[in-house]
């Protein structure tokens, strides 16, 4: 039996999947349990639709993110952390917190996988932060003051 699969089952299908499952594990576990669905030809039109649906969405989140990542090129941002006398933090800058100031400053989200410092930020000053995501990459300057 054909089937849709709504939501993830380890080992046979991931949401969004069309396949071939044998007709006892289809109509006694996965139809039953809101797994999958049967794949009439209504049911293949319908999914057919969300995924074209889907698939523009994803390709106009990317669009968003490599125009966001190029609008960064050559930014500056300042965070303002504790640090000692002589200019050494209490807590490491990681890419969470960059994110965050960039979404607060800038007002562009950029993913944390994306963020990458060129050494680690454990002082105060200017330190270069490297941005890269879908192939599209741009350096900014982050400057850290102590409080």
């Amino acid at each position: 039996m054909k089937v849709i699969f709504l939501k993830d089952v380890g080992g046979v299908g991931r949401a969004g999947e069309v396949k071939d499952i044998a007709d006892g594990y289809a109509l006694n576990f996965l139809i039953p349990r809101g797994l999958a669905k049967q794949a009439t030809t209504e049911a293949l039109a319908e999914h057919a639709k969300v995924q074209a649906a889907l698939a523009a969405e994803k390709e106009r989140r990317e669009a968003d993110l490599k125009e966001a990542i190029q609008r960064l090129r050559g930014a500056r941002i300042e965070l303002k952390v504790r640090a000692t006398e002589k200019g050494g933090l209490f807590k490491a800058i990681g890419p969470k917190e960059i994110a965050d100031a960039l979404h607060q400053q800038k007002s562009v989200s950029i993913p944390e996988e994306g963020i990458a410092p060129l050494e680690p930020v454990k002082t105060t000053g200017d330190h270069i932060i490297k941005i890269s995501a879908l192939g599209a990459e741009t350096e900014i300057l982050l400057k850290i003051v102590a409080v």
